[in-house]
């Protein structure tokens, strides 16, 4: 079986603040991209990976053929070949051209955010696993600690009061926070993006994974061990915690 990994990295980080693609941003002065690519290769379950940039960025492409950033750590564990395409304007045109680029040798795909730039390799692996043994799709997750609650704008003659009001508290027990990355065969992925691109405007921006597009086909989505240490970098406040996390447990 045949693994592709797919790596978006167009996105625009404006709420980063730097005025850079978000995956150019410095983390402990290296780009954020560098630490994902590593954490891809020492996985060692990659057979090919593309990355999907900003358009006509070459800082980026650059990147991706830097040894010394794409090195496995591992002397047991080589590096796949890297190949980068242009993103598209949404992450599913991005996730559309990695999986046009990766070939058609590829049986199986991890889909993963450049964002999640400490995913552990362990959590590939896990993901890798569950596609070998029959899975179509399957996807990393943590359990939820906070209480969570559903709310419906408060009505108007109660705004004053507050903007919001709780409608619903659901079981904390069974609701579980998704991560990348996300692994499909590519059959199934295929199928979902083909379906995707009927999607009008409103129903393109409430996808907001891949695995959403997969449930709508009506495979099951599995879910295996997901890792604390895969938070989204989004904002300033998760850059420290990541350069916290980095001090803390190594690159």
């Amino acid at each position: 079986m045949k693994t592709g990994i797919i790596i978006v990295a167009a996105g625009s980080g404006e709420r980063l603040g730097y005025g850079i693609p978000k995956a150019e941003v410095p983390l402990a002065g290296e780009p954020i991209l560098a630490y994902a690519l590593r954490g891809v290769i020492a996985s060692g379950v990659a057979d090919k990976i593309c990355v999907a940039v900003p358009r006509s960025d070459k800082l980026l492409r650059e990147l991706c053929q830097d040894s010394s950033i794409t090195r496995p750590i591992d002397a047991d564990v080589e590096c796949p070949p890297i190949v980068a395409v242009d993103g598209g304007s949404t992450r599913s045109d991005s996730v559309r051209q990695g999986l046009s680029a990766l070939g058609d040798d590829i049986d199986v795909v991890l889909v993963h955010d450049a964002a999640r730039a400490l995913a552990p390799p362990e959590v590939f692996q896990r993901v890798a696993h569950a596609l070998a043994e029959g899975a179509q799709a399957v996807i990393p997750v943590r359990t939820m600690v906070d209480t969570v609650k559903v709310v419906e704008h408060a009505p108007a003659d109660q705004v004053s009061i507050a903007q919001e009001v709780v409608t619903q508290t659901p079981d904390r027990t069974r609701l579980r926070i998704v991560q990348t990355p996300q692994g499909f065969t590519v059959e199934a992925l295929a199928r979902a993006h083909a379906l995707a691109e009927l999607f009008d405007d409103e129903q393109s921006a409430a996808v907001t994974d891949d695995a959403m597009l997969i449930e709508a086909l009506g495979i099951p989505v599995y879910a295996v061990p997901g890792s604390d240490l895969s938070l989204k970098i989004t904002t300033p406040t998760d850059l420290v915690l990541a350069e916290a996390l980095l001090n803390a447990y190594g690159s």
